[in-house]
């Protein structure tokens, strides 16, 4: 591989990185808006969870939105 090809993965690297970092900014900005929705502005804690969540939580957490009564039952840990 020679170097301009190795720049070039490695600035795919980087690419693909920010593209899922932005994904992951997204995804916690919809959360966000639908607990806000469902059960108003939601409290610290929860943009702390939010922020260092793995996606597949934040998406089982956004499932949970649409039946649970409270805003800690949106968080409850399953297991």
């Amino acid at each position: 591989m020679s170097g301009g090809e190795l720049m070039l993965t490695i600035a795919e690297q980087w690419e693909q990185l920010a593209m899922e970092k932005g994904i992951e900014k997204g995804e916690a900005r919809l959360l966000t808006q639908l607990l806000t929705w469902r059960f108003g502005p939601p409290p610290a804690w929860v943009e702390t969870k939010l922020a260092h969540a793995e996606p597949a939580l934040m998406e089982a957490w956004a499932k949970r939105v649409l039946d649970a009564q409270t805003l800690d039952a949106v968080f409850v840990e399953r297991g």
